[in-house]
């Protein structure tokens, strides 16, 4: 088969290795859509795992072949593939602190290689632990596209549940991503007033479409907007999805006394940042982190996704065989003027 191997120094290779054999409780799934994430692209572009690996885990196919013991899937199944699923039986796991469990951090999904997701090849091996858990089935009529937004959104809804939300509050959303504008639909959707930035006109636009207030950061009319919304407060949450410096600077200078601080897209040891203590201590902030997606929420974002309720097809603008994906990497890592969502299409050729 044909896979996008992670070769070291920032690089990806296409070339052609053997197809994954699966145990008799596995499940071989062809990939039909799997989107281009930027924690897969920060871990190749900084080199932070050692090669060679197959990145990608934004996974949906049809199920190519199921081993002898597995009951729950069948060939010509469609489904979406998640590629940690935690123990249930540690002690993070009693936490709800899933993706500290040790076992979440085994990946469970493979195209070859050291297991890292391996949506970017055409097959991929489904391991025991991940076929009893961690698969949804995709329902007739949802695209594979659309389907593939299951373990994202998963990752939002989570950051959305620790902030508990109240009807009627402001909340900033820092990066309009897609991250970013899902966020921004999940805080809508909770009822809150969204208040946005980012620096490229086509995503604000598609923010105010979907009900935000968006500004361009580098420019004063969105804090004066924040405190405007909030009778000179400052925001009740504010959702880091981007990163950049003085982000969280801006996030602590925008939050009114008492408000949540999400870090969502500060994933690299290399990104540090320089607070200070009391607008945290004296201001009684809240500074959370949110990393991956928390199996409890599993079925509710795939019934969020697989609804339509979120319009998430309208986040792709670009679709790409996976012959062509170094041009869909530098699309992600370097977006222009209409640019969001890269979804890599393994079954096509460019």
């Amino acid at each position: 088969m044909r896979a996008a191997v992670y070769t070291g120094n920032g690089r990806v290779s296409m070339q052609h290795i053997e197809t994954p054999t699966v145990a008799p409780d596995e499940i071989l799934v062809r990939v039909e859509a799997c989107g281009i994430c930027h924690t897969d692209l920060k871990k190749i572009e900084y080199d932070l795992l050692p090669a060679p690996r197959i990145y990608g885990h934004e996974t949906a196919g049809v199920v190519a072949a199921a081993g002898p013991l597995v009951t729950k899937y069948s060939p010509g199944d469609r489904v979406i593939v998640f590629h940690h699923i935690p123990c249930r039986d540690c002690f993070y796991c009693d936490r709800r602190l899933y993706a500290q469990c040790a076992g979440y951090k085994r990946v469970g999904v493979t195209a070859g290689y050291e297991p890292a997701g391996g949506g970017f090849a055409q097959y991929v091996r489904v391991m025991n632990w991940i076929v009893e858990s961690g698969v949804e089935k995709i329902p007739p009529g949802v695209s594979f596209d659309q389907a593939c937004w299951v373990e994202p959104v998963n990752t939002c809804l989570k950051g959305i549940e620790m902030l508990a939300i109240r009807r009627g509050d402001t909340v900033a959303v820092l990066g309009q991503g897609a991250i970013g504008l899902i966020f921004t639909l999940l805080a809508r959707r909770a009822g809150a007033s969204v208040v946005a930035t980012d620096t490229i006109p086509f995503r604000r636009s598609l923010s105010g479409r979907f009900g935000a207030s968006a500004f361009d950061p580098r420019q004063p009319a969105f804090e004066e907007a924040v405190a405007s919304a909030t009778a000179q407060r400052g925001a009740d949450a504010v959702i880091l999805a981007a990163n950049a410096p003085g982000l969280v600077e801006q996030a602590l200078r925008i939050s009114r006394p008492g408000a949540k601080i999400l870090l969502f897209a500060q994933t690299s040891a290399k990104e540090r940042i320089d607070l200070c203590g009391a607008d945290l201590c004296v201001g009684e902030r809240i500074l959370l982190g949110s990393y991956s997606a928390d199996i409890d929420l599993q079925a509710e974002s795939a019934r969020l996704v697989f609804s339509g309720e979120l319009p998430l097809e309208q986040l792709i603008t670009h679709r790409v065989p996976l012959d062509r994906i170094e041009e869909g990497i530098r699309t992600a890592l370097h977006p222009h003027d209409r640019s969001l969502k890269v979804v890599v299409r393994p079954q096509e050729r460019g």
